[in-house]
């Protein structure tokens, strides 16, 4: 016996094809990881609901710019148990998500609680906004400095390359 629940914020097409896909199948398919994805501060947040699956079964990978998540929720009903109303997904699936540039993929943080598989991707550094600091130079010419803190913290300090870029003068026009 299957139920179908009426929503009328769900897409009925996408319900269609889900029940269809069921019938045909003999089995309930795994709908989408629902998701939340937020930035604060300098990293993005991304939350999925993973309600009913075991912690060591979710495989998280990046490769170049595509973070792929893997997570499998085992059947509880025994094989001679007899099925009233099955509506939790199980089996297999995945999700991919479309990395964009400058962010650290080698330090992608997850955490599962409640449920709920929480990463946190932050910004790489070269991505982050620096300030450029303005110094006076020695010969009167002016020295841009494009670094940001060095490894004793003070400003302007860093490892950061100078550019001399000398004296302006104006340029001598000839009318002749």
């Amino acid at each position: 016996m299957a139920t179908l629940r009426f929503d009328p914020w769900r897409d009925p097409f996408r319900e269609l094809d889900r029940f269809a896909n069921q019938m045909v199948s003999g089995t309930r398919v795994p709908a989408l990881m629902p998701m939340d994805a937020y930035r604060s501060g300098d990293a993005y947040h991304v939350l999925l609901d993973l309600p009913g699956v075991d912690p060591g079964s979710v495989e998280i990978t990046v490769d170049d710019a595509t973070l792929t998540i893997r997570a499998e929720r085992a059947a509880s009903i025994g094989e001679g148990d007899e099925v009233i109303v099955a509506e939790r997904p199980q089996g297999s699936f995945s999700r991919q998500l479309m990395l964009g540039q400058g962010l650290d993929t080698e330090q992608v943080q997850a955490d599962y609680h409640d449920g709920v598989l929480h990463l946190l991707i932050p910004m790489a550094a070269t991505a982050q906004p620096r300030r450029v600091q303005v110094s006076q130079g020695a010969r009167g010419g002016t020295q841009i400095g494009a670094g940001g803190t060095g490894n004793d913290g003070a400003a302007g300090q860093g490892s950061g390359q100078v550019i001399d870029v000398g004296e302006s003068t104006p340029a001598s026009s000839s009318t002749g």
